[in-house]
């Protein structure tokens, strides 16, 4: 079983920027597809971003695109979230997830981070 460690969240001011870090318990890390999702108070959680195992391919929601890129280091085990042109909507508590079954791109995943609190200032 994966274990995954959100960290890099924090309270910053509207405009500026956060990178959020993932970092896996295994070294099957570098075979599984993952995202990152968002929760904000009294509302669902939604999709951010998500990466193939190998990097090669993204997919982003459209309310971050342009502002947020994802990226992962399977040599150190690790995903990550840069936030650029942070907005006050923007504030939630944000999940680190993979798939353990599938390697491409996906929405669907089984092992979920504790997530980390973002929160933008206006």
């Amino acid at each position: 079983q994966v274990q995954l460690v959100e960290s890099g969240g924090g309270l910053v001011q509207a405009g500026g920027s956060l990178r959020l870090s993932c970092a896996a318990s295994e070294r099957t890390f570098s075979r599984y597809s993952m995202g990152w999702f968002r929760q904000a108070p009294g509302k669902e959680r939604e999709f951010v971003a998500a990466i193939n195992w190998s990097g090669s391919r993204t997919s982003y929601a459209d309310y971050v695109k342009g502002r947020f890129i994802i990226s992962r280091d399977n040599a150190k085990n690790a995903g990550y979230l840069q936030m650029n042109s942070l907005k006050p909507e923007d504030t939630a508590v944000y999940y680190c997830a993979v798939s353990s079954y599938i390697m491409e791109i996906t929405t669907r995943y089984d092992y979920w981070g504790q997530g980390t609190q973002v929160t933008v200032s206006s």
